[in-house]
């Protein structure tokens, strides 16, 4: 896939369309960017967890789990479901998962070296 070229002669519309797309790609960046949450997407690829699991899978107080659940949550990457006292959450669509598999396969893949 090509990126696109900014010009001198990039017509108006097009440009404030790729402004729109910056601020709404960095705010993604940004709240993937903390290894808290970037954790909490990884254990939210496999399936729908919920808050105490997550809390466990982390080793991470319910507080602070719970502060960046809600950054996740406002920036539309995880939605939750509650059931009864218990809040479960799962990815809202599939941005997370394409970026984590590029992370991985960027830091992780071992055979990468």
């Amino acid at each position: 896939m090509a990126l696109p070229q900014l010009s001198p002669d990039m017509p108006p519309q097009s440009f404030d369309k790729m402004v729109t797309n910056a601020a709404r790609a960095s705010n993604f960046l940004k709240a993937i960017s903390h290894e808290g949450r970037l954790m909490i997407l990884c254990h939210l690829v496999s399936g729908e967890k919920s808050v105490t699991e997550l809390e466990e899978l982390l080793s991470a107080r319910q507080a602070a789990v719970s502060q960046q659940l809600s950054r996740l949550r406002l920036e539309g990457l995880v939605t939750p479901r509650r059931e009864g006292k218990a809040i479960y959450y799962r990815l809202a669509d599939d941005r997370p998962r394409r970026m984590l598999e590029l992370v991985y396969d960027m830091f992780c893949n071992e055979e990468k070296g």
